[in-house]
């Protein structure tokens, strides 16, 4: 049986990256939690989509 993981989760992306911020979690913690929430799949998805800093879809 082949392991599927679960969908990116930008809320917990977002958690993870506030306690980093704030000071709260050590650099090693901080990494595996924006790993298990998916982050290198958020950034697949920027990339492919053409996404840069600072563009916005609003405009």
């Amino acid at each position: 049986m082949a392991f599927e993981r679960p969908a990116p989760d930008l809320n917990k992306l977002q958690i993870a990256w506030d306690e980093w911020e704030r000071g709260e979690q050590l650099p090693g913690k901080v990494l595996a939690n924006l790993k298990t929430a998916g982050m290198a799949e958020v950034l697949h998805e920027l990339v492919t989509s053409g996404w840069v800093p600072g563009s916005s879809t609003s405009e």
